[in-house]
């Protein structure tokens, strides 16, 4: 079957399989928040966002060993899970330095804007975007295909970036970064997975990045 990515809380995951990495995708939790699974062919696993419902994650591991579970920012709707997910697997946790004091599992390892997150023979790389939080990271995994696939937690989505609670200084941060960073650096086929809902590319929200700088949000 297709993947699409759209997935809902309760319904089964969505799994691809880019350049020798399986990504599985659940939704879990009241606030409908992504959790990604991505396997590489070393058979290792990586979870980005262990947000909630710990017992559906843990099931959806099985028996992979998962080297490594990345918190994308401090939010609680993120961490939910983190503590129990992170007993059974034993994995290494990881987080930015400015968001990992607002994550109340410890980070042993902390990964700053421009620097990477490895697990079998696969590496992520680290992108800071300052804004929804002082530390939310957005995570590039290039398999060696025509654009690299983007995780991007609480930053951007489909129609515009995070929530940065109507403050305009936080907003600019955000927009800024994201427009920078993201739309400035990597190409239109470049396909984002975000903290909630559905996956978009950045051809898809390109057109409209002055409007979202228009209407503030």
């Amino acid at each position: 079957m297709t993947y699409t990515g759209d997935v809902s809380v309760g319904g089964p995951p969505d799994t691809r399989e880019i350049g020798g990495v399986t990504l599985t995708k659940l939704a879990v939790g009241p606030m409908n928040n992504n959790a990604y699974l991505l396997v590489d062919q070393t058979g290792q696993g990586l979870l980005i966002d262990a947000a909630a419902e710990p017992e559906r994650l843990i099931e959806l591991i099985g028996d992979i060993p998962v080297a490594k579970i990345v918190t994308t920012h401090q939010h609680a709707d993120h961490w939910q899970a983190l503590a129990a997910v992170q007993a059974a697997t034993g994995a290494v946790t990881v987080a930015h330095p400015a968001d990992a004091p607002g994550i109340p599992v410890p980070t042993d390892e902390l990964v700053p804007d421009g620097g990477t997150v490895s697990w079998g023979d696969t590496v992520l790389t680290v992108t800071q975007l300052v804004g929804h939080t002082p530390g939310s990271i957005a995570l590039a995994l290039d398999a060696g295909g025509p654009a690299p696939h983007l995780f991007t937690g609480d930053c951007l989505f489909p129609g515009g970036v995070g929530n940065t609670q109507q403050d305009p200084a936080r907003f600019d941060s955000l927009y800024t970064g994201v427009a920078d960073k993201i739309f400035g650096r990597f190409p239109d086929a470049t396909w984002v997975y975000p903290g909630h809902g559905s996956d978009t590319t950045l051809g898809g929200e390109r057109p409209h990045l002055a409007e979202w700088r228009e209407r503030g949000w």
